[in-house]
């Protein structure tokens, strides 16, 4: 029945904390918060399968320790119809979204199945994983919707990855299907470009800018609930998530900076590799003008000359021709030049 969820069907939804090295107080963020609400949730489902779950008292919330700070921010996930839907909201490129996944799928498949349970001799039965990630960012990553995979990441790419994952990144500042399908999606989009203009364009600080736009959302009825409710937490949060972000982006000029100090690094240990491989084979260029000089002096033959070097009649017979034409003098000097210039 489309709306309803028989009970072999129960659902499991799973609202995945992070754990905050730098400090504990605020383990979500505005749109982990949102998505507490299993309505919400269940809407979200809804929205990006094209189903109409009405039931939500059958969902049943259970908490899942895990992750760390800023890193390991496991934002939603639910398990619905035996499947396990992970969500993820990013205000930053990060195209190591699958490889965050599969650090939070692991723990949740840690939760839910025993070690004692693998030892079983019967197969078990474990939820399909669907991974999606919400990216509201203000950097250019992608146009509306796209997919990144596990197997982008590999060192030596590979047309068969024996371990995959794939991750559908939504990008919500464009994909006006979704927030159209999704009012709490599109809610979170409005509150989240009004904190943007008064920052960036009002020159609010933080604190202000969230607080003015809740305000405003609330006059415009737009979550009105979720705002009365969760007011300071809100503002709180937001302050994290900003001051999160400031740290992203020092993170990301340190690497830069590194990045351009081990290319300079390998630039001159290239410069000095083929410098080193130069002079090396100049040597040897000299000792073999030197041994075929003193060969030819003594009247031998270039076939001879190239036994006796245990070298091939082609590889020395430029040098062996430079050599007689430069007689009797047989300055190294001007065979080299001429050896350069040849």
């Amino acid at each position: 029945m489309r709306g309803y969820l028989p009970a072999k069907e129960k659902r499991r939804i799973s609202m995945a904390e992070k754990k905050d090295n730098v400090t504990s107080k605020f383990k979500d963020n505005v749109f982990c918060m949102l998505y507490r609400d299993k309505k919400n949730l269940l809407e979200l489902y809804n929205a990006l399968n094209n189903s109409a779950y009405t039931n939500v008292d059958d969902l049943q919330v259970t908490t899942l320790n895990g992750g760390s700070y800023m890193k390991y921010k496991n934002d939603a996930s639910f398990l619905l119809c035996m499947s396990l839907y992970m969500f993820e909201q990013q205000s930053s490129k990060n195209p190591n979204m699958p490889l965050r996944f599969l650090h939070y799928v692991s723990d949740v498949f840690r939760e839910l199945f025993s070690n004692s349970m693998l030892h079983r001799r019967s197969m078990i039965k474990i939820p399909v994983p669907h991974f999606v990630t919400f990216y509201n960012g203000l950097e250019k990553w992608i146009e509306d919707e796209d997919e990144i995979r596990l197997s982008d990441m590999y060192e030596i790419p590979t047309d068969n990855p024996e371990l995959e994952l794939k991750v559908r990144v939504i990008n919500i500042n464009e994909d006006v299907h979704i927030l159209n399908k999704c009012k709490t999606l599109r809610d979170y989009m409005t509150f989240v470009n009004k904190v943007r203009f008064k920052m960036g364009v009002e020159g609010d600080d933080v604190r202000i800018a969230v607080t003015e736009a809740m305000d405003e959302c609330i006059d415009e009825d737009i979550l009105v609930d979720f705002f009365e409710k969760h007011r300071e937490e809100v503002v709180e949060v937001s302050i994290y998530d900003y001051d999160e972000e400031e740290v992203r982006r020092v993170l990301a000029e340190e690497y830069a900076q590194e990045v351009a100090q081990g290319m300079a690094k390998e630039i001159v240990e290239k410069a000095a590799k083929e410098a080193s491989e130069k002079a090396f084979a100049e040597g040897e260029q000299s000792m073999m003008i030197n041994q075929i000089i003193k060969k030819v002096k003594k009247s031998k033959t270039l076939e001879t000359i190239a036994s006796e070097l245990e070298e091939e009649v082609a590889d020395i017979k430029p040098i062996y021709d430079v050599v007689i034409a430069a007689a009797p003098d047989y300055n190294i000097d001007i065979i080299k030049n001429k050896l350069a210039i040849n």
